[in-house]
Formats: structure tokens, sequence, C-alpha cells
């Protein structure tokens, strides 16, 4: 049995299961059990959510007992955890500067971490869901095993912060991966560290990823609400504060409310106008001009209003690096989508199938996504226009390339 999951082992049998009934209350064989415990395989991360209810610990506590080994008591001065994290030299060179510092976490260890966040945040435009997220889960572990380390009250709250960060990121891309289990349980920790931190602007980004999510779902009432809530946990002239105004402007447009809709979309433009571009403009916690670009085209496209067409050729036009469309970021395949459903609507029919095509093709249409593409297949299918197969074709080969394999 691989070392690494000594932990899982040990938890699963102080509650008492064998192999047989823990993976009974799984829902799985127990060979699959048997593959995870010898480490061969890790499960799947919507089997996760139910993985930590069983073992009865949290999805971080979780990462614990899958990527740690238990070891012996540590000696006076050190962290008092019972587990580990395998070797890693990220982690590793993390733990070398907080182990110079005066104190068990240390302002040079906080600071690393924090920059390692907005590091992640930038590539997330860019990077694949899976990839980052297994980034994301290797420094939330490690946030959690700093807070049982010996530390000043700044640091404390310090590390809540950061351990909001990157729970927020987390849900978020496992929204984008349409693993909803997962990303409520993340949004809860990144809630519930930002309550004991006193920060208002992850809880509000808290409200706003969720008004997202609860969107993609068709609940646009409780999508416009959840993102009136976030402006008013915003600090003002916030990234979050526009970007939930631009949340609750694509909510708006979704119920028909065209003044409401227009409204949104005016102030949206005027405050990233004010804030100027950001240091970071590719940061997903940041907002900027081309973004509000973006969110003007599809909030556009779903109001029936053919300007969307000159807002979503805009945002191609600027985010493009080359025709090569693997380099895409992720709005640029959006406002792809965002140009077939304006085509559309005026009867530019092999205009739109193509521009539908090339998003689908992109590799850069995250699963939380897909429904946006459906759309305008079913649009051109109800058209019955000669290029429906094909699309229809392309659209399921590209749901299927994402979707989770079985264990």
């Amino acid at each position: 049995m691989a070392e690494r999951r000594r932990a899982l082992v040990e938890r699963r049998k102080a509650l008492g299961f064998t192999q047989d009934s823990f993976a009974q209350d799984l829902g799985v064989d127990r060979s699959t059990v048997a593959r995870w415990e010898s480490g061969k395989v890790d499960p799947q991360d919507w089997q996760r959510p139910t993985l930590a209810k069983v073992l009865r610990v949290t999805l971080i506590e979780l990462d614990s007992l899958l990527y740690a080994t238990v070891t012996p008591k540590p000696a006076r001065g050190e962290i008092s955890s019972a587990i580990t994290l395998e070797h890693d030299d990220e982690i590793e060179a993390l733990e070398l500067a907080r182990r110079v510092s005066a104190s068990d976490v240390g302002r040079e260890t906080l600071d690393r971490l924090e920059m390692t966040f907005h590091d992640l945040a930038t590539k997330y435009p860019t990077a694949a869901p899976q990839e980052l997220l297994g980034q994301v889960r290797k420094h939330a572990l490690y946030v959690a095993k700093l807070m049982e380390a010996k530390k000043t009250l700044a640091e404390h709250r310090q590390l809540l912060v950061i351990g909001g960060w990157f729970s927020l990121l987390g849900a978020t891309l496992h929204i984008d991966l349409n693993q909803q289990d997962a990303a409520t349980a993340r949004l809860r920790t990144a809630m519930t560290l930002a309550q004991h931190a006193e920060n208002s602007e992850i809880q509000a980004w808290c409200f706003e990823t969720d008004a997202w999510r609860i969107l993609t779902d068709g609940d646009y009432s409780k999508a416009a609400e959840l993102s009136a809530t976030a402006q008013q946990l915003a600090p003002a002239g916030s990234s979050i504060e526009i970007q939930s105004l631009a949340q609750q402007g694509r909510a708006f447009a979704r119920l028909g409310y065209s003044t409401e809709t227009y409204a949104a979309i005016d102030r949206v433009q005027a405050l990233s106008a004010a804030m100027g571009i950001p240091n970071r403009p590719e940061h997903h916690f940041q907002y900027d001009p081309a973004k509000s670009l973006a969110y003007a085209a599809t909030t556009l496209a779903w109001l029936g209003d053919p300007a969307a067409e000159a807002y979503a050729r805009e945002v191609i036009s600027r985010l493009s690096p080359s025709d090569d469309v693997s380099k895409w970021p992720r709005r640029v395949a959006s406002a792809n989508i965002d140009l077939a459903l304006s085509l559309m609507a005026t009867d530019r029919l092999d205009e739109a199938c193509d521009s539908a095509q090339r998003a689908m093709l992109s590799g850069r249409v995250a699963p939380s996504n897909h429904w946006r593409a459906l759309e305008v297949v079913k649009a051109v299918e109800v058209r019955r226009i000669s290029d429906a197969r094909d699309l229809r074709e392309v659209y399921e080969g590209m749901r299927l390339q994402i979707a989770p394999s079985g264990d």
C-alpha cells in the first residue's frame, strides 16, 4: 500500500468501516476503494463530496487524507499536525521560507502564498480548469496545514483571507467543470473564512460566483438577487462591484428587462473606464475595460440587440493572439458564441454556424458554458439548415471530450 494513503486507511478504520462496508456507503465497488487506498488512482472530482461526507471531514481535510502521510508526533516548536504534505518542490520552498522566519508562519510565507494565488488567478483565462484545480487544491491544503501553526492575530487573519481566495478560485473552477457539489462546498468554505476575517470583498465574490452558477441553471431572478447582494457587500469602486453589476445585467437580459439591462451595461462601462487597466488584466478577480466589452456582447446577444455583433467582434479582435484557436483565452470562445447568436438574429446562418463551430473546436469552452453553445445548435436545428447535423456533431464531440472518465 502506498505510504501516502495510510491516513485514508486509518480514517476509514477509525470509523469502523471495512473496505466492503465503506464501498457500500459510497456506492462504488470494493475494488475502487482498494485502488484509492493503494494510491493507484484518485477519486474523481464528482466523488469527493460524498467521500468527504462518509469520512466526516471537510473537502480540505479530505485532500489531507489523500495526499499526505502519517508522521510521528512533531518535536517541540514544530507544527502540531498529524499529517505532512507529500514531497513537492513548490511546497518545499514555502516550508523553507517559513522555517527561517521568526514565527511558525511568517510574513515571507504569507506573501509568497498571496503571490501564488495571484499567479493562478491570472492563469485562469487560458489554463485548463482541471490542471489549475490541482494546483489550487495543493495550496489550499498547505493553507489548512498552516492554520494549526502558532501565529500572531494579524498572521491568522491574513491566512484566513488567503484561504478564502484559494477556496473561491477552486469553487469557480468546479463550476466551470460542472462539479456542483464540490463548488458548493468550496463556496461555503470561502464564505466562512471571509466572514471570520471580516473580508467583505471575498464575501461579495462568493455571492457573485453563486449568481453565475444559478444563472446557468436558468433561475434568472435568483441570479439577479444574488448579484444585488454582492453589490451591497462590495467595496465602492472595486472590481467585484463592477463584476456583480455586470452579472446582474446578464440576468436582467435573460428576464427580458431591457431598461434595467441597458442601465447596467452603461454603468459597468462607466465604472470600468474610471478604474482603468489593472496591472494584471488577465486576473480573474480584477476587472478591466476589455471584460466590460465581453460582458456587453453576451448581455446584448441574450437581449436580442443587434449591437451585440460589434461588441463580440471587438472582443475577438482585441484578444485573439493568432488564428490558432488553441491559444485563445476563454473570453474569445465565448465572444464567438455571442457573435453566432447575433448573426442568427439577422439570418446570417452560415456565418453563425462558422463562429459557433470555431468556438466549440477551440477547446476553450468550459463545461459551464456548453449550454450557451447548445442554444446556437438548437437554433440552427430549428431552421433546418444543411449545417445543422455537422454543428450538432461538433457540439457532442466537445461535450464528450471533457466529460469525467469513469473510475
